[in-house]
């Protein structure tokens, strides 16, 4: 068994590409798609399929690719454990993020901190920066109302009130003090897709308090609720860690019980003493 195969797999697997898995190798993308083609060819299988725009992984791909993971991972335990005693000049962390307005000012006093290390970011919803995490696409992950599970760190980071997004000249944009919650009962509202952690958590708000707004967007990113909210289409909610820095919206905190959010750094508990996941959980007293 050949493991420059293999690793060079693994690299394919895990980024999606080849020319990404080459620069993750260090090596040239004509060297990963000989290794891989020379693992096809040798055991007479197909592992990637590969079309115009992505590599994707057949059946039998997917099954080996669980195995590398896991196997390469436990290498690069290795290696860290034999190098706890060098400093952390250089290095590679994966980092999945629920959303950008959080993790940014950590990078920053990373980089700061440590300037060879590189840092991959993956930015996703709640659902897909634990999926990431769980099945070790990243190293570590800012997470939020996530719920303890064996097997998995998890650390305070910060805590985020819910805030009514509104246009610039709403008759509610000259309040200086919170907006109540049920202030929002019958309003035409623009919101997050249901499976939205913020979104979640008010309509856990509004069920409590018996109050009905009007939901009639739902949109898949904060930046779509601005640009709605810009236009007048309805009154946005964003966690106040998340306020867009946009003249034409301004942010009102929402007043009312189960409107607060709870901000982790999470890891997988086995990998939590390497260095660079212990550097980058350090980080949460900084920032």
């Amino acid at each position: 068994m050949n493991l420059f195969q293999l690793r060079a797999f693994d690299a394919v697997a895990r980024e999606g590409s080849f020319t990404r898995a080459a620069a993750r190798l260090f090596i040239s993308q004509p060297a990963v798609t000989g290794h891989v083609k020379a693992l096809e060819e040798h055991y007479q299988i197909t592992l990637l399929r590969r079309t115009a725009r992505r590599v994707e992984l057949t059946e039998e791909g997917t099954r080996l690719a669980a195995i590398t993971r896991a196997m390469f991972g436990l290498a690069e335990e290795a290696q860290a454990m034999l190098e706890a005693n060098r400093q952390l000049l250089t290095g590679r962390l994966e980092v999945a993020a629920d959303g950008p307005h959080r993790v940014m000012p950590m990078l920053a006093v990373l980089r700061e901190r440590y300037p060879g290390i590189t840092v991959n970011l993956r930015l996703g919803n709640a659902q897909e920066t634990l999926a990431a995490l769980l099945s070790e696409h990243a190293d570590v992950a800012v997470l939020t109302e996530i719920e303890p599970r064996k097997g998995l760190h998890l650390q305070s980071l910060c805590q985020s009130r819910l805030c009514a997004l509104l246009p610039v000249n709403h008759a509610w944009a000259s309040l200086e003090h919170e907006l109540p919650l049920d202030a929002l009962h019958q309003q035409i509202m623009v919101l997050r897709e249901p499976s939205s952690t913020t979104r979640q958590t008010f309509d856990r708000a509004c069920a409590g308090a018996k109050v009905q707004p009007r939901v009639l967007l739902e949109l898949d990113s904060r930046e779509a609720v601005t640009e709605a909210v810009a236009a007048q289409l309805g009154i946005g909610v964003v966690s106040s860690t998340e306020v867009a820095n946009d003249p034409r919206v301004l942010a009102r905190p929402l007043a009312g019980p189960g409107l607060v959010n709870q901000h982790m750094l999470g890891c997988l508990e086995r990998r939590r003493e390497l260095r660079l996941i212990q550097a980058f959980l350090s980080l949460a007293d900084d920032v």
